[in-house]
């Protein structure tokens, strides 16, 4: 299969609504073309259902100068997002946060990021402490999968979210000397960065379980940290 179908097939399972990662038109994937270029999903498109042409192809070096300009109001970068498209006639607009997936195939050094909305991670990202429930792990297979996972401050959708995404990855890497696996937005959602469609769906799946079984632990005394090198 080519890259924009397996991206096609890893959309539809993260958007069933079985899952509950997301409802209606909500989360966003993207995969790396080639170096210079990246598919995302188009704004407005469900998960669930996407077909081929709910994804544009963008220039990435285009997107990513965006973050370095004057300050953009929402409808100013949607107007550039849709200016950074390699197909400029094209009907469809690249989500609003296409500029997040931009940094994340490339800082991040992913091939396939999916950004979900799962209802139980939420329940904590939205929470008044959402960061320290995700500090460490609680079980080892939850480092295997997903590593340490990155939280990042709450910032408005499309150019703020993207420097703040930029600075927590540009940090963290410096610390870490290697890019996470997956991002925890506070009162957002989450990101997941793989090499491989199939990593991308496993770190979301593991995240999810891990937020399951945080909000239960928390109704009996809190959850118990575990050491595990990953």
């Amino acid at each position: 299969m080519s890259t924009l179908e397996d991206l096609v097939a890893m959309s539809r399972i993260l958007g069933k609504p079985e899952h509950d990662y997301v409802i209606m038109g909500e989360g966003n994937t993207s995969a790396r073309a080639d170096a210079e270029t990246f598919w995302v999903k188009t704004s407005g498109s469900r998960l669930a259902d996407v077909e081929r042409d709910a994804f544009v192809r963008v220039d990435t070096a285009r997107v990513l100068a965006l973050l370095d300009g004057r300050d953009l109001s929402e409808s100013e970068m949607r107007t550039e997002l849709t200016r950074a498209r390699i197909k400029p006639g094209a009907s469809a607009a690249p989500s609003i946060e296409t500029a997040m997936h931009a940094l994340c195939l490339t800082l991040g050094k992913a091939v396939f990021v999916g950004h979900t909305h799962p209802t139980t991670i939420n329940a904590i990202l939205c929470a008044d402490d959402p960061e320290t429930p995700f500090s460490r792990p609680i079980f080892p297979a939850e480092a295997m999968v997903c590593g340490h996972p990155l939280f990042v401050p709450y910032a408005p959708p499309g150019q703020p979210l993207a420097r703040a995404v930029r600075q927590s990855l540009e940090s963290a890497i410096e610390r870490r000397g290697q890019p996470p696996r997956a991002l925890l937005l506070q009162n957002h959602g989450l990101v997941a960065l793989g090499k491989t469609v199939q990593q991308v769906l496993d770190i979301t799946e593991m995240m999810v379980k891990t937020a399951r079984i945080l909000v239960r632990t928390y109704a009996l005394g809190g959850p118990h940290f575990v050491d595990y090198g990953h």
